[in-house]
């Protein structure tokens, strides 16, 4: 007389476990494993015999060596090397479960949950150092703008005296071949000429620009342009001492 004790399943089943563990810089983690087995059908006998619960040895395993592996790692490497854990893991189950007539088909970590507070923190600290990429790209935008903007300044200036150096020269040929004719008539005269002509040019621009003071006092009797005169020609050779 035969009996059927019972019947065991040869299909792929999947066991998914969570291990309360913490990491090398001392922050506690939920470790989610999920593990696909199935049953050698030339060991059924050692299958069923041998184990009274293979999914509580499964479970108790992949403790074990979740909480051998984890706590060497610090919390950024760990979520980097999930793939190194779930080795670890199906290398563990493999040797282990064989024994017992279990093939371990495969391991995968599912999800690695850190604490609430933890995961806030982490998201701060992702934030800051963003915030601090974007200062420093904007600073550095900034100094490209402020340099280019200096460049450009003394460009305009030295452009703008090159300009005022030619026009001071075509004057002053000018003024020497319109005195030429007359008699007595030094360089010192021309260039007396040349003050009194760039005094006036300069009251011109402030009476016509509307930035400038629109309203002036000048000195307005007959004799006015001759102390006007004698006062430029003092001032600038003060100046040249």
């Amino acid at each position: 007389m035969e009996s059927i004790a019972a019947t065991l399943s040869l299909k792929v089943q999947h066991l998914e476990i969570a291990v309360d563990t913490k990491s090398k810089d001392n922050v506690f983690v939920n470790v989610k494993v999920a593990v696909q087995y199935a049953v050698i059908p030339d060991k059924v006998p050692s299958a069923y015999y041998k184990l009274s619960d293979p999914k509580a040895q499964i479970k108790s395993y992949v403790y074990g060596v979740v909480r051998s592996e984890f706590p060497r790692m610090e919390l950024d490497h760990a979520f980097q090397s999930k793939d190194q854990i779930a080795n670890a893991v199906k290398h563990q189950l493999c040797e282990l479960m064989l024994d017992y007539g279990y093939d371990i088909i495969g391991a995968l970590v599912v999800d690695i949950d850190p604490d609430r507070i933890v995961k806030a923190a982490m998201n701060e600290i992702n934030a800051a150092q963003r915030l601090r990429e974007a200062a420093n790209y904007k600073a550095d935008a900034d100094k490209i703008l402020q340099v280019k903007a200096a460049e450009a300044d003394a460009e305009s200036k030295y452009l703008a005296g090159v300009g005022v150096s030619k026009q001071r020269k075509a004057i002053v040929d000018g003024m020497r071949d319109s005195v030429q004719g007359f008699g007595g008539v030094g360089s010192q005269d021309v260039m007396d000429l040349l003050l009194i002509t760039q005094y006036f040019d300069m009251i011109r621009d402030m009476g016509t620009k509307a930035k400038l003071p629109t309203t002036l006092f000048l000195p307005h009797g007959p004799d006015s342009v001759g102390h006007l005169r004698a006062e430029l020609k003092n001032q600038f050779a003060s100046k040249k001492k």
